[in-house]
């Protein structure tokens, strides 16, 4: 796979972030727009989003060794805000790219990670979630670039665990009180 040009700007800051994932045994995945140009089609992204799974104690210990990557905190009292709200905002400072780096905890989101695997291009490995993943998680955020998103996952991997996505979007559909929601992801997948 040829490293589309939408993502080539991102290359160094997913180079520092894989690095910083690796020191945290690999725990996480990137997500976002990311994800979406590898498992679906390429397309325009202003920033890196990412999950790890670490509890509010290693925030000190992550954004430590995120500098050393010369990813630094991008407000102050990142930290407090990340205990808060259980997201770090971070910026690659050599590029001035935005990280968001999403603290899971949800059953979900451990599934998702120890899921995730190297998908690499001819320049660049990325840890990222599955398809299916990427789809439950663009079913939630559900927004109209999430959905396209979702068409394009789909349109390009041909072979989906359907089960498990009806599954955890019926789920959340639910929990957020969005009962068409697996009608919506169903259509989609009818393709």
């Amino acid at each position: 796979m040829k490293l589309h040009d939408s993502l080539e700007p991102f290359k160094e800051t997913i180079e520092a972030i894989q690095r910083v994932l690796a020191k945290f045994d690999n725990r996480g995945v990137i997500i976002g727009g990311i994800a979406a140009s590898f498992l679906g089609k390429p397309r325009f992204t202003e920033d890196v989003d990412a999950v790890f799974i670490l509890s509010i104690e290693d925030i000190p210990s992550l954004i430590e060794i995120a500098k050393a990557e010369k990813i630094v905190p991008r407000i102050e009292k990142a930290d407090e805000f990340a205990r808060k709200n259980r997201v770090l905002l971070l910026v690659h400072s050599p590029t001035e790219t935005k990280i968001d780096i999403s603290l899971g905890a949800l059953p979900f989101e451990e599934e998702m990670v120890k899921r995730g695997t190297i998908q690499s291009s001819a320049t660049l490995s990325v840890r990222l979630p599955t398809p299916e993943d990427l789809i439950i998680m663009k079913a939630i955020a559900h927004r109209p670039k999430d959905m396209e998103d979702i068409r394009a996952v789909v349109d390009k991997q041909s072979r989906l665990d359907r089960k498990r996505i009806k599954y955890w979007v019926s789920s959340f559909a639910e929990v957020l009180e969005m009962p068409d929601l697996w009608k919506q992801i169903e259509e989609i997948l009818k393709g």
